[in-house]
């Protein structure tokens, strides 16, 4: 087999292949065999019908066959010799079978080589998650607002009682509880955000388009079933989608590449994976335990 390996950038191949007519000679001896068993050809019992008859009545069939085969094994035997681990399924061009030589062309993205440096000490910083008196007061009011009361209702026992419970003051700890919960919340995904963030300044590396361009067309198609179920019209939701492409273009690629680092990391770590974690939850938990936290 002849392979020539073309370097289109980091992440992309074009890998051109020419297949010997003694590799090929034979498979045609196997299809023709296979095809034997199952093809019915009148005045022939199964299986006895002859090879010329077959290559009479079905040499397309079996040339469709034998260029399956042969661009199946040449490919994978290609990518175990240059050490290539595509991240799809490949482009096939230009295929030809000619004089029993079987020509194509295989365009692949790999997955991208690059090394993670320094990731574990990352300076983080958590805010604090009290919920102050002011705080509460804004939300009181806003709660007001909301249930559409004026300003001359009174935030009291009434108005908690109202609202189903005991007491004004039983109300507040309620909401404070709930307020602290979720600002809990916002400040663990601000601290994850401050180690991602950091990763992508340290790390730079192409991302396959192929996988930019399966995500993008996910999100966009996830967006338009939205704008569908808020009742907007088909050319609405179309325009939206264009206007939204270039924004979830760069949001897939950045997720895309976080994703990617952090398998990187698992990889170096040997983080395991058990069935039904998530791959970067299980890695940001392990660098959040690694964390220089800032006080």
């Amino acid at each position: 087999m002849k392979l020539d390996v073309k370097k289109v950038s980091s992440v992309a191949r074009e890998l051109k292949f020419e297949i010997p007519k003694e590799t090929v000679t034979p498979k045609f001896d196997e299809v023709y065999k296979d095809m034997s068993k199952t093809v019915k050809v009148k005045g022939f019992r199964p299986g006895k019908v002859p090879r010329n008859v077959l290559e009479n009545h079905h040499r397309k069939e079996a040339e469709q066959e034998v260029i399956r085969k042969v661009i199946s094994e040449a490919y994978d035997e290609a990518l175990k010799k240059e050490n290539l681990t595509p991240i799809d399924m490949p482009e096939i061009h230009d295929v030809e079978l000619k004089d029993g030589i079987v020509k194509f062309t295989a365009k692949l993205e790999i997955k991208p080589e690059f090394e993670v440096k320094k990731y574990k000490g990352i300076k983080v910083k958590r805010k604090a998650s009290e919920v102050t008196d002011a705080e509460i007061k804004k939300t009181m009011e806003m709660f007001k607002q909301g249930q559409g009361k004026d300003d001359k209702t009174k935030i009291d026992d009434a108005f908690a009682k109202g609202l189903g419970y005991p007491s004004l003051d039983e109300f507040k700890k309620s909401l404070a509880r709930q307020m602290e919960i979720e600002k809990d919340r916002q400040n663990k995904t601000d601290v994850e955000n401050q180690i991602v963030e950091d990763l992508l300044k340290k790390t730079k590396f192409d991302v396959p388009e192929s996988l930019v361009e399966k995500q993008l067309h996910r999100r966009l198609h996830d967006y338009g079933q939205q704008l569908e179920k808020q009742g907007l019209a088909k050319e609405e939701v179309n325009k939206k989608i264009e206007e939204s492409r270039d924004e979830l273009k760069e949001a897939v690629r950045k997720d895309i590449q976080v994703y990617l680092i952090l398998d990187k990391i698992a990889e170096v770590e040997k983080i395991e994976i058990g069935q039904g974690e998530n791959l970067p939850a299980k890695v940001i938990e392990f660098l959040l335990k690694e964390a220089d936290w800032q006080s």
